[in-house]
C-alpha cells in the first residue's frame, strides 16, 4: 500500500500511537497517528 509508504510516521520504541486494524488482513495494521 503507497499510502502507508507516503505518510510513514517515525516512531521510537515506547511511543503510544493509535492504530487502524485493516479490515481484510488482521496481521496488518496502520498507524494512524502517535498519541
Amino acid at each position: 500500500s503507497g499510502k502507508m509508504r507516503k505518510r510513514f510516521i517515525r516512531l521510537t520504541i515506547g511511543d503510544r500511537v493509535k492504530m487502524e486494524m485493516s479490515p481484510y488482513d488482521t496481521a496488518k495494521a496502520r498507524i494512524v497517528y502517535r498519541l
